[in-house]
């Protein structure tokens, strides 16, 4: 079990009176694209997570092949994926995608992400939103420029109650098992789970078993627990966590969120991981804006919003399709799954187009002394 690392005894001093331009509250996928985004603008940004920096996974930890590249994370990859492969109990179809998975050690990509940055980081558990800031279990941290990259709870804004409110549920296990392989498997069985999905991903020498469940109110232990008996013929330690399928605003007037926070994990496939790294360098170009005086905070945070919710079609499309895939009838969704064959390579294009990795390049900020002297300090914005 992973133990919290907030600072105890006499490392446990105050953050009353720190301040900082920018503070991240969140140092996962989102908090860390923040901040690398930020890298550069002179600007004092301060991290801070109850957690050190890539101790606690939550996620199952694939993503696009394509994005870790662009993010400067590609070492952190322990196994190319470039197949997937569906199952129901009525047979099996395997795609060739127009781009690959990869299945990555979370530890060493958020290791690689910080380094990438310049940001100050500090462990506190975040617990609200002050006017000055931000509130913690180590004091008040004032700054001008807050994100809330927490997670689903969305703790800096109104929060969210689980089993009501829009979230999916997740749990991976990690048998020990040595895995090869060269795709991503998805059941899609209502014996395993009956509104979701399971996933077996091979890792390099190992091997991640999971479910997901579209449906709040359904435990997914169990079933975990189940197919990686099944697959993997056994359990090993387990990482998990609620995510959203439905999309949230994505700031209000002081706070831009990033991430679950917004409801940046994509439904049916219920992945959030380039989505974080979307929406968190969106974000931190709105934020390097202001901090360089080219617009004012509210304008950013406007924009910002304006921005993820142009997004929303697709979200919504997505949407649609995970209410669909389990009300098919086993065998229609085996007939469909390879009926689908011919369309693999624009579908999957088209899936990776909604968070596209060339956004981790299309914008670059003239990084000069010049501008960093012209930057307003922290109390002037």
């Amino acid at each position: 079990m992973t133990v919290r690392r907030t600072k105890r005894g006499d490392e446990r001093t105050s953050l009353d009176g720190t301040t900082a331009d920018v503070v991240i509250c969140g140092a996962s996928f989102a908090g860390l694209a923040v901040a690398r985004e930020l890298a550069g603008t002179g600007a004092d940004v301060l991290v801070v997570d109850r957690y050190e920096v890539g101790e606690r996974a939550t996620s199952a930890c694939a993503a696009p092949t394509p994005w870790l590249h662009a993010m400067g994370v590609a070492g952190a990859i322990r196994q190319e994926l470039p197949y997937m492969r569906f199952t129901t109990p009525h047979g099996s179809v395997r795609y060739r995608l127009p781009w690959s998975w990869s299945a990555f050690d979370y530890r060493h990509l958020c290791e690689l992400l910080h380094a990438q940055a310049d940001a100050r980081f500090d462990t506190a558990k975040v617990e609200g939103r002050t006017e000055a800031g931000v509130l913690t279990d180590r004091g008040e941290i004032e700054a001008p420029l807050v994100v809330d990259a927490l997670g689903w709870k969305r703790v800096l804004g109104s929060m969210y109650q689980p089993p009501e409110a829009p979230l999916s549920r997740g749990l991976e296990a990690h048998p020990p098992h040595d895995a090869s392989g060269d795709e991503l498997h998805c059941w899609i069985e209502r014996s395993v789970v009956r509104r979701g999905y399971g996933w077996h991903v091979p890792a390099g020498g190992e091997v991640r078993v999971g479910v997901g469940s579209y449906d709040p109110r359904r435990h997914v232990k169990e079933a975990t627990v189940a197919l990686a008996e099944r697959e993997a013929g056994g359990v090993g330690r387990f990482q998990g966590n609620w995510f959203p399928h439905r999309l949230r605003d994505a700031a209000d007037d002081r706070t831009f969120f990033a991430g679950d926070s917004a409801g940046h994990c994509f439904p049916l496939s219920g992945e959030g991981i380039r989505t974080a790294f979307y929406f968190g360098i969106a974000a931190g170009r709105e934020i390097a804006n202001v901090l360089e005086g080219s617009k004012p905070r509210e304008q950013a945070l406007r924009d910002y919003a304006a921005f993820s919710a142009r997004h929303a079609p697709a979200f919504r499309r997505a949407l649609r399709l995970q209410r669909l895939v389990p009300a098919l009838p086993p065998r229609a969704l085996a007939l469909g799954l390879r009926a689908f064959t011919p369309f693999v390579d624009h579908a999957f294009s088209w899936y990776l187009n909604q968070a596209h990795p060339g956004m981790a390049t299309s914008w670059e900020r003239t990084q000069t002394s010049s501008r960093r002297a012209g930057r307003p300090s922290a109390k002037a914005i």
